[in-house]
């Protein structure tokens, strides 16, 4: 096997260092979950993304896939994925990882509120959650109250850009 060098240090990237209360940090509401965006693609050069996730009690996504990898941390309480359609319940301390292309969920089962970090390599779900979710002000607080109507376009507006995210929403 061959030495291959590796390149010179990237001076034009810098130290990214995340507080999630910091003003700068996104936080966004999508389907009754808080999802706060640590470390963005932009400040990976698109290697991969962290987001904090708060899932409450019945909280979580429906069914998709992508083209990355997504992997689960778990940091307090309890979430159930399902994963080509085999349940398992992930807890406070493990980790699981999604392949690319594979169907999934999660969903907070339990009457706990759940947190989570997630990284996707490569990113671009950081950019797909902030065009499809609503800004709110901080990591605990509370989703908007959306109309029929108001939660009706976000669904459309997901189903929209999906495609340009590498991601496809499975019908249950």
């Amino acid at each position: 096997m061959g030495t291959t060098a590796i390149p010179a240090d990237d001076q034009t990237r810098a130290l990214v260092h995340a507080r999630p209360e910091d003003a700068s940090v996104a936080h966004v509401a999508i389907v009754g979950d808080t999802y706060t965006i640590l470390v963005t693609g932009e400040q990976t050069a698109g290697r991969y993304c962290l987001i904090d996730m708060r899932v409450p009690p019945g909280g979580g996504p429906a069914p998709h896939r992508h083209d990355f990898e997504e992997m689960f941390t778990l940091l307090d309480g309890a979430v159930e994925f399902t994963f080509r359609g085999e349940r398992t319940v992930v807890r406070a301390g493990e980790t699981i990882n999604i392949p690319a292309n594979a169907p999934h969920f999660f969903r907070n089962a339990s009457h706990e509120p759940a947190r989570m970090l997630c990284m996707c390599t490569p990113s671009g779900q950081d950019e797909f959650f902030l065009r499809i979710g609503d800004l709110v002000d901080g990591p605990t607080a509370p989703p908007p109250s959306l109309t029929e109507a108001e939660q009706g376009e976000r669904k459309e507006r997901a189903a929209r850009l999906a495609a340009e995210y590498r991601t496809e929403l499975l019908t249950p």
